[in-house]
């Protein structure tokens, strides 16, 4: 029975083709540590190439954020500890 598709029962021709087999390793199969290390740090100094940097206007920015942040958290955090405190100290006498 065929469908406009194709017959169900008849395989595909890409499942009738032979499979390969892929080597173990991949890239490293071949090379030594040495080697390896040497990839490795290959592939780190390309990836840091794809990075994009910010400015120094933008970091300028981004620095003075994280600080007022920080400062405010700090603030918060301080006038809560002095706060449970108290309470322990009006509860615990």
């Amino acid at each position: 029975m065929t469908d406009a598709v194709g017959s169900i029962d008849t395989p595909d021709a890409e499942d009738e083709a032979p499979q390969k087999k892929s080597r173990k390793g991949g890239k490293r199969g071949k090379k030594g540590p040495f080697g390896r290390l040497a990839l490795f740090y290959r592939q780190i100094v390309a990836e840091l190439r794809k990075v994009v940097w910010p400015t120094r206007n933008q970091l300028t920015t981004y620095t003075t954020v994280v600080i007022v942040f920080v400062v405010i958290m700090i603030g918060l955090v301080t006038v809560m500890d002095y706060g449970f405190q108290e309470a322990v100290k009006y509860v615990f006498g």
